[in-house]
């Protein structure tokens, strides 16, 4: 019988830690790997943490918006600083898109506060809500009002063109003088446009144009349209000519009959109201921001709002150019302004044409410049217009801006925006996500804030977006709150409240009123004739 081999013992060695701990019973292995943790600091303040430091993949370049939401970062953003000093954008212009409630005023004013410390005039050409008035108040800037009864607009105004003429000479003064009269027959046809919902004529727009220049060798001081009116009645020989009458004053009246009807409306009322009618009752300082409150205007009243819209555009640009003239010619110095046209789709769907009018606006912001915010609900209100030459122009509007902010977006939106933005499936869904409706809260039996509220995707060209949200400090709180008419006292008095930086809210002044008014006591015959016929 052979004798087995004897085995020897295993070789004890010493235990090794795995990635996530001792293995075994006892040997604290954690299933769950924990981040480090993260601070965030100014490049002072962690110069001593090297190499252990690394910097912030979103831009920190502008206006401070809010926080990358992947990564907490402090995300710097307008279209004027990427533009000049980022380079990271060729043109100083963005397009806002994103459903109502979201926020996208929100993240405009901020711009607008922001750029306003850099020294840059925020212009706000027609504040409907208005979103824009307490901000540009705050900034000590104008407040022009526009409505019935409350303010007028003399689009035949050239403004501070005619003084700016005067300091200027040689080819300066022929392109002011070319620019005013540009903007004015512009106006006048897009009016007209607005009224017939069709635009005028190739002969009526040569008739207006041949018209506002005689009338600017006729009249003394500044002409309004009542004025030009009369010029086009008293068929003077220029124009007669233009006109192509043939010698013949009754065909000159029929051709000019459908313009004639058409400022008459302009001049005595109609459905574009009196606001163009008079003399501008507050001129435009190109010295300090501005807001044209339009506020007072109804919404049911679309065409009059579209009119009143595309004028204080075109008056706003108008001041623009002013401005730059001057200080090319060193008579001024040189400012910067950035302009927030909101509500784009308004003025679009007002006429066909008028595509064309804002498009003439809006091309040449670069070199005049100006950096610009256009405002707008969706991709589809700039495809609803009737005619398919206009929905090509409205697309260009967003394919031309240097950067594209898009809030939360139904999923029927993403083909269209996709054609204008290329956009990934995670950002597609983070938009769709951000438009859901707010959940109901058990605790306090009221709705939450929406889940997309202050936040937005910043997409330049092809990159991949940024998605930020915008947190509002304790001083902006005040000025971005757009429920006022809903604070009330017991007795019906409004209430101004200051929001503290914990987000409470306290009353600190109750204003008054004028006692309401009586009504007469009924006059008692009035009432013994009643009791009577009821008997």
């Amino acid at each position: 019988m052979s004798e087995k081999k004897a085995k020897k013992p295993p070789v004890q060695r010493g235990r090794r830690p795995m990635p996530r701990g001792w293995p075994g019973a006892g040997g604290g292995y954690s299933t769950y790997l924990q981040a480090p943790a993260e601070w965030r600091g100014t490049t002072v303040q962690v110069c001593g943490l090297w190499p252990f430091a690394a910097g912030t993949g979103s831009p920190m370049v502008g206006v401070p918006i809010g926080r990358n939401i992947l990564s907490g970062a402090t995300m710097c953003c307008d279209p004027i600083s990427w533009f000049m000093r980022a380079k990271l954008i060729s043109n100083p212009s963005m397009f806002v898109l994103g459903k109502p409630g979201l926020g996208k005023s929100t993240i405009t004013r901020r711009m607008a506060l922001g750029l306003a410390g850099y020294g840059i005039q925020p212009l706000v050409l027609g504040d409907l809500k208005p979103d824009y008035k307490d901000l540009i108040e705050a900034l000590g800037g104008q407040v022009i009002q526009l409505g019935r009864g409350r303010g007028h607009l003399n689009i035949l105004d050239p403004g501070e063109s005619r003084e700016a003429a005067l300091r200027l000479t040689g080819k300066a003064r022929e392109a002011i003088q070319a620019d005013a009269h540009g903007r004015r027959q512009t106006m006048v046809s897009a009016l007209i446009s607005i009224m017939r919902s069709a635009p005028p004529t190739d002969r009526e727009e040569t008739i207006i144009d041949e018209a506002l220049k005689v009338l600017d060798e006729r009249h003394t001081g500044t002409p309004v349209l009542r004025d030009l009116l009369k010029v086009v009645q008293d068929a003077p020989d220029r124009v007669r000519n233009v006109a192509l009458d043939r010698g013949s004053l009754d065909r000159y009246r029929q051709i000019t009959e459908g313009l004639e009807a058409s400022l008459i409306g302009l001049v005595g009322g109609g459905r574009l109201g009196e606001i163009f009618s008079e003399q501008t009752d507050n001129p435009m300082k190109m010295d300090r921001p501005v807001v044209f409150d339009v506020s007072n205007i109804d919404d049911s009243e679309t065409n009059l709002q579209a009119a009143v819209l595309l004028a204080c555009w075109s008056y706003g640009f108008g001041a623009v150019a002013v401005s730059q003239a001057l200080a090319d010619a060193g008579l001024e110095p040189r400012r910067h302004y950035f302009v927030i046209l909101d509500e784009l789709w308004r003025v679009l769907r007002a006429g066909r044409g008028l595509v064309d009018r804002v498009d003439a606006l809006t091309r040449l912001n670069r070199q005049r410049g100006v950096g610009m915010a256009m405002i707008s609900h969706t991709m589809s209100d700039l495809l609803a217009l009737e005619h398919p030459e206009d929905r090509m122009k409205a697309k260009g509007f967003v394919e031309r801006s240097g950067m594209v902010i898009c809030g939360g977006l139904p999923r029927a939106e993403m083909d269209n925006l996709n054609e204008v933005v290329p956009m990934s499936e995670e950002e597609k869904n983070m938009l769709i996500g951000w438009q859901d409706p707010p959940a109901w809260d058990p605790a306090t039996g009221e709705e939450a804030a929406p889940p997309g509220r202050g936040n937005f995707l910043v997409k330049v060209g092809g990159r991949p977006g940024i998605p930020v949200h915008v947190g509002l400090t304790s001083v902006e709180r005040e000025i971005n709150d757009t429920n006022k008419l809903w604070r009330t006292g017991e007795d019906g008095r409004p209430l101004k409240v200051e929001v503290a930086e914990d987000g409470t809210e306290e009353v600190v002044e109750q204003y008054s009123f004028d006692d309401p008014a009586m009504l007469p006591p009924p006059d008692p015959m009035t009432r013994v004739q009643r009791e009577v016929t009821n008997g």
